[in-house]
């Protein structure tokens, strides 16, 4: 269950309403980088979660709070479009593409949601599920977690930058030492979880046996010269994870030219696809049975 209480988590204030800063707060409610992402993927990373129950309980309250930080958006998108005009005459009349596009603000405030936020980015993008990660592996999810609270911070300082509303900056403030505290949290777990040496490589379970030996620490330098990649730390020494060493391998062509099966009929290819399989299979079939007769055998 969730409940909830009619007061933010935190202060949020506009001095100065400014319908185009609304617009650009939209990236942090529904793009890539924004409150609705994290939310979605601590709550879903909590309803799959397997194994230690603190994990699900710590995800689950994350994800709450984030659910928090939403509605400060939302309420700071809403606060900044008091300021926006209802009626487009004005703009008309200035045209200069209707005042550069209503100032920078996006019309859907006015047309699609009455001067309120959506579940959108900045160029009105609806926010995309495909962006949740919830892998049912806690290390490679905690990983994801340090991911997006990083570009999320990210985004924060740019939009903290791009504001001069004090009460704007200190919102703004708020949400980015969240956003530290929520790294070091998925680090934490890391680290509870054993560290690089213990985590690694995720998964821990598969057995590193069944691993082609010769590649799972090989830097595979494609580049096409004479003079190889220049060194690194990747390169060199004792791996990451403590359990192999780094090399430099050159790439190269292993595998052989692929070779597929001729078209199915039901799939109607071209026929010049068909005509040519057949003339393959036919030149491939001769030269078998050449072979087959010069050796003295039966084509059988």
């Amino acid at each position: 269950m969730f409940y909830h209480d009619r007061e933010l988590q935190y202060k949020v204030r506009v001095d100065k309403p400014n319908p185009a800063f609304a617009r650009m707060l939209q990236q942090a409610i529904g793009g890539i980088e924004g409150e609705i992402r994290v939310c979605l993927q601590y709550m879903f990373q909590a309803w799959g979660a397997r194994g230690p129950v603190k994990y699900r309980d710590m995800l689950l309250e994350t994800g709450t709070e984030e659910m928090a930080h939403i509605e400060m958006l939302a309420t700071a998108v809403a606060l900044n479009l008091e300021g926006a005009p209802t009626s487009m005459q004005d703009e008309f009349a200035k045209d200069k593409v209707v005042g550069a596009v209503l100032g920078g603000m996006d019309p859907r405030h006015i047309l699609s949601s009455g001067m309120a936020a959506m579940a959108v980015d900045s160029n009105g993008v609806p926010f995309n599920g495909s962006w949740v990660v919830g892998s049912g592996n806690l290390a490679a999810d905690m990983y994801a977690n340090v991911m997006a609270e990083s570009t999320g911070r990210v985004l924060a300082t740019r939009l903290w930058e791009m504001t001069d509303d004090p009460g704007m900056k200190d919102m703004l403030s708020f949400l980015i030492a969240r956003d530290t505290m929520h790294q070091n949290q998925w680090l934490a777990v890391l680290e509870e979880l054993g560290g690089l040496h213990g985590v690694h490589p995720i998964p821990n379970s598969f057995p590193q046996s069944e691993e082609v030996k010769d590649f799972n620490y090989a830097f595979v330098s494609t580049y096409i010269g004479n003079q190889t990649t220049e060194g690194g730390r990747w390169t060199q020494g004792n791996s990451i994870d403590g359990k192999g060493e780094f090399h430099l391998k050159k790439a190269a062509p292993l595998g052989g030219e692929p070779k597929l099966a001729p078209p199915v009929p039901e799939g109607h290819a071209q026929k010049e696809q068909m005509t040519m399989a057949d003339t393959v299979i036919g030149t491939v079939a001769d030269k078998v049975k050449g072979a087959i007769s010069g050796s003295g055998g039966s084509p059988e």
